[in-house]
C-alpha cells in the first residue's frame, strides 16, 4: 500500500467529518471534540487548525484519503496528532504517515499523547522514535470518564 501525504483541501472535511463520528474510533481515541456530530464546531476546529498548525495533512493511502496528520503549538511544544480510519488500522498507514510528517517537521523536540490504553497509537509513535516521558489523567470527552494517558517524545 502506497501511503502519501499532501495539503488538506475542502473535500476532505467530510470524510475527516464522517471518520470522526466512528464510535469505535472515538473510543480509541478518547480525547474528542465534546460533540463530534456538531459539525459547525468540526468546521471552526479544522479553520484553526488550517491557519495555525505548524503542519496539517491529509493522509492518502494507495489514493484514497483515509485521515490526517498535523503539528500544532508553539515551538518547543508542538504536539503530533493524527487520525486514520478504522477500515486502515493495523495496516501500517498511521506509521508510514507519521514517517513522513516527521520528515517534513525537522524541528524537536515533538510531543504525542495518547490514552495509556491505547496500545496502537503507542506502539505507532514508538515505531516513529518516541519515547515514554510522562504519564497524566485528563477528561476524556469520549468516554465520558476521566482516564489515564501518556505523554511521548522525540528528541533530536
Amino acid at each position: 500500500m502506497r501511503v502519501a501525504l499532501r495539503e488538506v483541501h475542502d473535500s476532505d472535511l467530510p470524510v475527516f467529518y464522517r471518520q470522526l463520528n466512528d464510535p469505535e474510533s472515538l473510543r480509541m481515541a478518547a480525547f474528542t471534540p465534546e460533540d463530534p456530530a456538531d459539525r459547525h464546531a468540526f468546521d471552526a476546529q479544522w479553520a484553526r487548525l488550517r491557519s495555525s498548525a505548524r503542519l496539517v495533512r491529509t493522509i492518502l493511502a494507495d489514493g484514497d484519503v483515509v485521515g490526517s496528520a498535523a503539528v500544532y503549538g508553539e515551538p518547543g511544544e508542538r504536539e503530533v496528532t493524527y487520525w486514520v480510519d478504522r477500515a486502515y488500522w493495523g495496516r501500517g498507514v498511521a506509521t508510514a504517515a507519521l514517517r513522513r510528517v516527521l520528515a517534513e517537521v525537522p524541528e524537536r523536540p515533538l510531543y504525542a499523547r495518547a490514552a495509556a490504553d491505547n496500545a496502537a497509537s503507542r506502539r505507532v509513535l514508538e515505531k516513529c522514535g518516541f519515547r515514554l516521558t510522562a504519564r497524566a489523567r485528563g477528561f476524556a470527552q469520549a468516554r465520558g470518564a476521566e482516564i489515564d494517558e501518556v505523554v511521548l517524545t522525540l528528541e533530536g
